[in-house]
């Protein structure tokens, strides 16, 4: 399952940055055709326009890895209750267990079948359609318009910082911490939204896991059920993961991918 998980970011991960720059550049240079600098707001604008193009790569490709990760998830819980059931029964004490289950993986197995993400895939667009892929947009919407609000302005501020003119470019280095900083920034601003989004593209649950019915309805139960701390698990690991990738990603973007491709468009 972890290969698999990792396969689906590296297949999808390119496409989705190379939208979410592009166009936060394409909506930048719009913004700036009168020859008057960018004001916060017009970059803000900017980088909402970058988020909201981004999640046509990005819902799906979250979809396939939360359907991947709990499907692992669930088989281990299943071989854990099978295991207990088996030393109940061996102890001539018959409990019922209920055994944790996905749609893919029905029944009280021994060994679970192996999942990859085209087969996640190809059930989905079977029994759904395209729609079954974007389940949780809203969700994704909310997370990446916010994200790329707050990343976009605040690496473009502190990117300047470190350039040594108007039209320089700055070094190596100070576009990388600029980028990691802004990552890490916006990826725990955004972390509420990031649980609820991932909460909602769970489509099966396991035994005493809550089913929502939309984004509010997700978020109130976690905050009656769960605490307000709720809303800030992972986001160390996020920010993790966020910081150094798009340091990498801005620095290897401002090298000058970036003008040819809003050149070419």
């Amino acid at each position: 399952m972890y290969f698999n998980c990792v396969a689906v970011n590296l297949t999808l991960v390119t496409p989705e940055k190379a939208i979410k720059l592009a166009a936060n550049d394409f909506f930048r240079q719009h913004f700036s055709r009168d020859g008057k600098k960018l004001t916060l707001v017009k970059e803000m604008l900017s980088g909402c326009g970058a988020g909201t193009c981004q999640v046509i790569i990005t819902t799906p490709m979250e979809m396939l890895k939360i359907q991947l990760q709990d499907a692992g998830r669930l088989a281990s819980c299943q071989k854990a209750a099978i295991g207990i059931q088996s030393l109940s029964q061996s102890a001539k004490h018959l409990n019922t267990i209920p055994v944790l289950s996905r749609a893919y993986n029905v029944g009280p197995v021994l060994v679970t079948q192996k999942l990859s993400a085209t087969q996640i895939a190809s059930e989905l667009l079977r029994t759904e359609g395209v729609k079954g892929l974007y389940k949780g947009l809203g969700a994704t919407l909310l997370r990446d318009v916010p994200f790329s609000v707050i990343y976009f302005p605040l690496f473009s501020n502190l990117n300047k910082l470190g350039m040594s003119s108007a039209d320089g470019k700055a070094p190596f280095l100070h576009s990388f911490l600029a980028g990691c900083t802004a990552g890490c920034t916006a990826a725990v601003a955004v972390n509420p939204c990031d649980v609820i989004k991932t909460r909602l593209q769970s489509l099966n649950k396991g035994a005493n896991e809550e089913a929502y019915s939309g984004i509010i309805d997700c978020a109130t139960n976690i905050w009656k059920k769960e605490g307000p701390s709720a809303f800030l698990k992972g986001s160390v690991c996020r920010a993790l993961v966020i910081a150094p990738l798009f340091g990498i990603v801005q620095v290897v973007y401002f090298l000058g991918v970036g003008e040819a491709v809003v050149e070419f468009v």
